[in-house]
């Protein structure tokens, strides 16, 4: 026979909804999307995203446009080369040649803006003249122009073909793998996914201790704690914030891979789009165990001004993460690539730089979600016990001697 205690506990678990923290979720999506600040801090980033672009775009389409003045045929002919060598190129550069009768005439062009440049050959060697700067694309344009002329005459003197010459004199990279030199791309990879990484785990992890501190600060919780439990309110939260920071990730993923495909880099894509979708799908692993962990910080809390102290181990991961991202080389990149959260970003960075087997990948996945299932236990936990206690800042060592 039941005592009455326990008739009003089982009343109350049969009174609680079953999908308690379905409603959670959506009430912390909602109110992410009803968030100026949230929906401007988006579409800034967007803008600076599809501003960045932009510029690459019209840097790439505005070519090199010159006109060179020229007193001898010879010199013609080396203009007439470089618009060709161009052309073969890129559609958008073009050199015109603009014959005048003498060297005065051709430096007066150039003075008067009807010439961009003036070439000429004096004591065997060519010269540029420009007006007031010069210009690198033109002199580098010309320049070989001239050194492809000078190897074709070289080449028909010893008996070699312009290509054979120009494979002859030409110094080619490779690596000891086998690979490409992926250096730059990997660089700009590594830094796009520890800069998101960081600003969204930040951003939405405060928000998250925030918003449990202030439900506890006022008391509310214990009101919702009473109607829910403890443990569904904090998967609610949990995995609310982690669907609205994935999905603001892919939203920066699809514009900046939509713009890369506009750009000269577009051959890239395969290999930046395979590292973001794996970017994506370590960023959910990570984001989870580190969301829990914030929820965590927000209940050690009483008060908003107690999070900096609460919050201070999570900062400190976040940076040691980000840091990792841009320092981390070689057999310590690799090494580190396993590390739960740090790999969110060393790994996605690895495959962009080809050197990440598809069973490291996986090893790498299965490692953040055991880590994410781990801290989640730990986490809910600590939180259970330590939300209603209202008497000051708890510790991280206090909190986990808490009981039920």
């Amino acid at each position: 026979m039941s005592t009455p205690q326990q008739h009003t506990e089982h009343q109350r678990r049969w009174s609680q909804p079953k999908n308690a923290w379905g409603i959670v979720m959506r009430r912390e999506i909602f109110a992410k999307l009803t968030d100026k600040a949230f929906l401007s801090g988006t579409i800034l980033t967007l803008a600076l995203i599809i501003g960045a672009t932009a510029l690459g775009i019209f840097a790439g389409n505005r070519g090199t446009r010159a006109t060179i003045a020229v007193t001898t045929d010879q010199a013609a002919a080396v203009v007439r080369t470089t618009d060709q060598m161009q052309k073969a190129t890129s559609d958008k550069n073009s050199f015109t040649v603009e014959q005048v009768a003498s060297e005065e005439a051709a430096r007066k062009a150039v003075s008067e803006g009807d010439a961009d440049a003036w070439l000429r050959q004096q004591d065997g060697a060519w010269t540029l003249v420009f007006n007031k700067k010069s210009t690198p694309e033109v002199t580098s344009a010309i320049s070989q122009a001239v050194q492809t002329q000078l190897m074709g005459e070289l080449g028909a003197k010893a008996g070699m073909k312009p290509e054979q010459l120009t494979r002859a004199g030409t110094v080619q990279t490779e690596l000891v793998d086998g690979g490409t030199d992926k250096a730059l791309l990997t660089m700009i990879a590594t830094f796009a996914f520890s800069i998101l990484f960081f600003m969204s785990s930040l951003t939405f992890g405060m928000q998250i201790a925030g918003s449990v501190v202030e439900e506890k600060s006022s008391r509310i919780v214990e009101i919702i704690s009473a109607a829910i439990p403890v443990r569904q309110l904090l998967a609610g939260k949990v995995i609310g914030n982690t669907l609205m920071a994935l999905g603001q990730m892919a939203l920066f993923a699809i514009a900046g891979l939509v713009g890369l495909s506009f750009t000269p880099y577009k051959d890239m894509l395969p290999a930046v789009g395979a590292a973001v979708v794996w970017f994506l799908v370590y960023f959910i692993a990570g984001f989870l165990a580190l969301a829990c962990v914030w929820a965590v910080a927000g209940a050690l809390a009483s008060r908003q001004e107690d999070l900096q102290s609460t919050t201070t181990p999570l900062t400190m991961i976040l940076t040691l993460v980000y840091m990792a991202g841009f320092f981390a080389s070689g057999t310590l990149a690799k090494v580190l690539s396993f590390v739960p959260v740090i790999s969110s970003v060393l790994m996605p960075a690895r495959l962009v730089a080809g050197d990440a087997s598809w069973w490291e990948l996986v090893v790498g996945l299965l490692l953040n979600l055991a880590f994410a299932v781990v801290t989640v236990l730990i986490g809910e936990r600590i939180y259970r016990r330590a939300l209603l206690q209202t008497q000051g800042v708890i510790s991280y060592r206090q909190a986990l001697k808490l009981t039920d």
